[in-house]
């Protein structure tokens, strides 16, 4: 038997990781934003768009995820070469939040530094695949 198995078992687990994570990231980040408009005087011009950045990194986050698992499974450079663009998109997103949000509390920055570790991860497990699976 020739074939070999290239898609990578490592890469697999960090995106359903992710995938949980970025669930509870979304629902504490949440509670957070609804927590610091009550406590702290929110300009409204400011809740909107921290609200909208979060929002669009959640829309982000399916096709970003279901690209990464469909590519690695697949074995196909394409969907996990969008999978890392949208990646891209979701760490902008993500700095925008730990750096620019109106206030930004120590669970913030914890929530944020483990989302981007997890995203910088992530990112090289699929550079390694993509790699992988066009040599």
């Amino acid at each position: 038997n020739n074939s070999s198995q290239l898609s990578s078992l490592p890469l697999h687990i960090l995106l359903y990781v992710n995938g949980v994570y970025y669930t509870f990231y979304f629902l504490a980040t949440l509670a957070m934003i609804i927590y610091k408009s009550q406590v702290f005087s929110y300009p409204d011009d400011f809740l909107a768009p921290d609200l909208a950045v979060l929002f669009l990194m959640a829309i982000l986050e399916v096709p970003r995820l279901y690209l990464g698992f469909k590519g690695n499974l697949t074995e196909a450079e394409v969907p996990l070469g969008l999978s890392l663009g949208l990646t891209v998109g979701s760490v902008l997103l993500c700095v925008y939040l730990l750096l620019w949000q109106s206030y930004v509390l120590w669970a913030d920055v914890l929530l944020n530094a483990v989302l981007l570790a997890a995203y910088g991860l992530e990112s090289g497990l699929k550079v390694t695949a993509i790699a992988a699976f066009v040599s």
